[in-house]
């Protein structure tokens, strides 16, 4: 079957907010003392928030309350939206530009399948909140990658089937989640050696059109 529609992840295919994210999580761990560094934060990618935050804690020396862990969630919520603000569309990673006019020009559907709540905000930043014709993100969700369920709504918004779906993704949860939907799926970024994908890049700017439509 053709593919009709290509759904995006946000961070790391789209735009890279890899950097505030860890910061924030730095700083959070940091003011808790508790021990992170960037081999734990690679264990987070494609993670969501609550689950991002278990990761952490399991090197803290105290056990915190289901509250309490919400409100540290929260606040580094709050840092990293804070660092969000310094996002332009300079920040749009290389290739994107040209694989969205083309898909566009091509009739292809294009949709936003990302587990973070912050979606709306960071499309708002790089200029691209109008480009895409359907969104699914952590507002919509009850599980997150790599649970499909982000990538079955942005499908049916689009009114396409898996089938007819493509999944772009850098994170291995991704990869899962756009595998078990019944979609194909390009791995790029940290995601690319990742043999489950149907068809790897380096970057949107180290693959076609065609070769995305061709897998």
């Amino acid at each position: 079957m053709s593919i009709k529609g290509v759904i995006f992840d946000l961070d790391g295919v789209i735009v890279s907010t890899d950097e505030y994210h860890y910061q924030g999580w730095q700083r959070l761990a940091d003011e808790e003392r508790i021990y992170f560094d960037r081999e734990i934060n690679e264990r987070l990618r494609g993670v969501s928030r609550m689950e991002s935050l278990e990761i952490i804690l399991e090197k803290s020396d105290r056990v915190y309350s289901q509250d309490e862990k919400i409100k540290l969630a929260e606040r580094k919520n709050n840092y990293y939206r804070e660092l969000l603000k310094k996002i332009t569309p300079d920040d749009i990673l290389p290739g994107v530009r040209n694989v969205l006019e083309e898909l566009k020009r091509r009739s292809i559907k294009i949709a936003i399948g990302s587990s973070s709540k912050n979606s709306p905000t960071i499309l708002e930043r790089i200029g691209l909140d109008t480009c895409f014709d359907a969104t699914s993100d952590g507002n919509d969700i009850k599980n997150s990658k790599p649970d499909p369920e982000v990538f079955l709504i942005a499908a049916k918004r689009l009114s396409l089937s898996p089938e007819e779906c493509l999944v772009v993704e850098d994170a291995g949860a991704g990869v899962e989640a756009g595998i078990t939907s019944g979609m194909r799926v390009l791995a790029v970024g940290s995601a690319k050696d990742d043999k489950r994908a149907h068809i790897s890049a380096k970057d949107m700017d180290s693959i076609t059109v065609d070769e995305m439509l061709d897998v």
